[in-house]
């Protein structure tokens, strides 16, 4: 692209709105608008934005949104972040999470400093010129390793179109693309088609009252992304052009798929990079995609999988997928690069419990047929003490059955009480957090922990972690480093002046932090893989470049993880 003089190329916004229903998939699409564009040799940035008051998303129930996804710069923001960054490879901060909460305490910070110089602050204009503000500086911040600013700026909506919350952006919106000139802004709208079983056809009425709806509002979609089951014929495209006042060429298909690693293809394949060049004059040659073509290799790849490999997922809220939405993908990353196709079974750590015996005999049988019948064990993070001594017998059990093992975060701490309860026969072993009176605080309550408040208090963000070992498991699955540079999201510690009773017995605190105070990895000497981590190593887990500890418990579950390290941590050819 050439720039002449010192004219810089104007930042072209796309935003996604949904309608009809929330969990539509507006964060995969908008993800995937993002990943064709970056194809083309686009420079794009992505921003959230979440109607709620909260200031960010710490302090959520994952049954609330999913998972809190933890940024490089300690912010805690929603799940859909965490689909940019593994799509677009990008690295994002905390105010690519824009909330009601954060705006309006923006402009109420502003009132007290008499920023408003004495006038009435209302809504219109002062939140929706605050809202445009914040998106037009946060659009500028480069999100690549090269330090270029972007060229794109995706925005996505959360929520759904209508809702009261929401109507402060969209009209901050309708102001925004007359300021930034129509030839820099366009609206996908995401909406659903339903197919029901009784008629079997796909129903467009609630796509065109959710259209006329926005439309009403001030926006007029460019681009209708319809949600359906199956794809759509011509003449159910043509009656929501007809309805909805776009060409049919602007109505897309994106029905349900085998993997999500498709839909950007799928976008591609209808025309949607050509359109949004055209629409917004975008500086794109027309040339092959080399990134796509990588896309297509790990969909082709997915489907084609034969050998399985099962990990059991002993957690508290397996009720709903979206709380450890960034392990599944961690797992599914590492699965497919070494060719096996992932079983994750959901186990409820309560289920393993002797209460759950006693009450639901059933339910404690499944739940121990699934442990046993897996080839590995995952225990990941978590809060509060339901569950806890459920996930210490699991991992009790694969410590005893030489399982595969991961702890993360709370697995790392609950596996240093179950070593210290049967090993050190410690009997009472726990963390301050279940038991403030142990005898053995074997976890404790960090110094800098605020416990007055609840959110931002936490160890949260980017730290260093050194390697102490040079025969460290992990330590070669990182390539053999020095140290690694991982997002943490914790309260509690392990207690380090008990380090060395551990090691005595074959527990190695293989990774601490720069001073040596916090133990970051443990490593079981004399077990096929028994590890845990403090930190959250699937928040940098990306498609091509699985994260090292996931992927040495998929190697481990799939009895591959010797023969790696003896060929110098290489696969054999596929």
């Amino acid at each position: 692209m050439v720039v002449s003089g010192s004219h810089k190329p104007t930042m072209k916004y796309i935003l996604v709105t949904g309608g009809v229903i929330s969990g539509i998939g507006k964060g995969i699409i908008a993800s995937s608008v993002g990943t064709i564009l970056k194809s083309c040799g686009l420079h794009v940035t992505a921003i959230k934005i979440d109607p709620y008051i909260n200031i960010d998303a710490g302090t959520f129930s994952p049954y609330e949104h999913g998972e809190v996804f933890v940024l490089d710069d300690g912010g805690e923001v929603d799940l859909d972040l965490g689909n940019y960054e593994r799509f677009l490879d990008i690295c994002l901060i905390k105010d690519n999470n824009l909330t009601t909460g954060k705006i309006y305490q923006s402009v109420i910070n502003k009132e007290r400093r008499g920023d408003y110089l004495g006038k009435t602050v209302q809504v219109v204009p002062h939140i929706t010129d605050a809202i445009q503000d914040w998106v037009m500086k946060q659009a500028k911040i480069s999100v690549d390793d090269d330090g270029v600013e972007p060229q794109v700026c995706v925005i996505e909506l959360g929520g759904t179109v209508g809702d009261i919350e929401s109507m402060p952006f969209i009209e901050a919106f309708r102001q925004f693309q007359f300021k930034v000139k129509r030839e820099n802004f366009c609206n996908i709208h995401v909406s659903l088609i339903p197919q029901p079983n009784t008629t079997g056809e796909h129903k467009t009425k609630p796509t065109q009252n959710s259209v006329r709806e926005l439309r009403g509002l001030g926006l007029s979609p460019d681009l209708i992304m319809c949600r359906c089951s199956a794809a759509l014929d011509a003449s159910v495209k043509e009656k929501i052009s007809m309805f909805c006042h776009v060409e049919p060429t602007q109505v897309i298909c994106v029905q349900d798929v085998s993997s999500v690693y498709k839909v950007p293809l799928l976008l591609e394949a209808q025309g949607v990079v050509d359109y949004l060049c055209q629409r917004l004059n975008l500086p794109v040659e027309m040339r092959a995609r080399k990134m796509l073509t990588k896309w297509k290799e790990m969909a082709d790849r997915s489907d084609r999988l034969l050998e399985q490999v099962s990990i059991a997922l002993v957690g508290k809220y397996t009720k709903l997928s979206d709380s450890y939405t960034s392990v599944i993908k961690a797992l599914e990353h590492s699965a497919l690069a070494i060719n096996h196709k992932l079983e994750v079974k959901y186990i409820d750590s309560a289920d393993l419990e002797s209460t759950t015996l006693q009450d639901e005999p059933v339910k404690y049988h499944e739940a121990w047929q699934k442990l046993c019948s897996s080839h590995g064990v995952l225990v990941p993070g978590g809060f509060g003490v339901r569950g806890t001594e459920g996930k210490i017998m699991a991992i009790s059990w694969a410590r005893k059955q030489n399982k595969p093992f991961l702890g993360v975060c709370l697995g790392m701490q609950l596996a240093v009480c179950e070593f210290a309860r049967n090993v050190l026969e410690w009997k009472d072993a726990n963390s301050t957090e279940f038991n403030p009176e142990t005898e053995h605080p074997v976890v404790i309550d960090m110094p800098e922990h605020n416990p007055g408040q609840m959110g931002g208090t936490m160890r949260l963000g980017k730290r260093r972690t050194i390697f102490k070992s040079s025969s460290s498991v992990l330590r070669k699955l990182y390539g053999d480093v020095e140290y690694v540079e991982e997002r943490h999201r914790h309260r509690f510690e392990v207690n380090p002046e008990l380090k060395h009773h551990f090691e005595r017995k074959g527990l190695q605190f293989v990774g601490q932090d720069i001073e040596g105070e916090r133990m970051e990895i443990i490593e079981l000497k004399d077990h096929c893989y028994f590890v845990g981590v403090q930190y959250h190593p699937e928040f940098t887990s990306r498609p091509i470049k699985p994260s090292p500890p996931y992927f040495g418990l998929l190697l481990a579950a799939a009895g591959k993880l010797q023969s790696y390290l003896a060929k110098g941590c290489r696969l054999s050819p596929r």
